[in-house]
């Protein structure tokens, strides 16, 4: 099983700090991190995506990965935003992830304008990552994900490829 972690903060420069706190965790070999990506809403309410993890590259609205798939799933039904290069079959699945529907009510509900989130996908003791996150002051939802569905988005990720 995969965990999704996901820490809202009030402003939008926390989220980044807590992601290095996490990479620090992980190159001392304390966390098993799949993806990561920091969220920031602006006040005009304008969502801005960046894979931190694997490239550090910006995404134009939703970019490839498992956590692209992920942030679909949670902000394209509710936030309107252009899927790009992932394709409708990609969207299609990452919509009918079984994850949580309060988890994502939750999550979309409180990041407001001025605010970031970072998501975190791994595996292993989430207890460890949320103990990372904790000096942050933010708001942590935590939400387990089916292997199955974590499988079937790389599936999915190798077709489209």
């Amino acid at each position: 099983m995969s965990e999704l972690v996901v820490l809202t903060f009030d402003d939008t420069e926390q989220a980044g700090a807590a992601l290095e706190a996490l990479k620090k965790a992980r190159s001392e070999g304390y966390l098993k991190i799949d993806d990561a990506a920091v969220i920031v809403k602006d006040e005009s309410g304008k969502v801005d995506i960046k894979n931190q993890l694997d490239t550090g590259t910006k995404w134009g609205a939703v970019g490839g990965g498992l956590i692209g798939l992920m942030l679909a799933s949670i902000f394209f039904p509710l936030a309107g935003l252009a899927i790009g290069a992932i394709g409708g079959a990609l969207v299609g699945k990452s919509l009918n992830l079984g994850v949580d529907k309060k988890f994502v009510k939750d999550v979309t509900e409180t990041l407001k304008p001025g605010m970031s989130a970072l998501f975190v996908i791994g595996s292993g003791n989430p207890d460890v990552v949320i103990a990372s996150l904790r000096p942050f002051q933010g708001t942590i939802y935590q939400t387990t994900l089916p292997t199955e569905a974590v499988e079937e988005l790389h599936a999915a990720l190798k077709k489209k490829e």
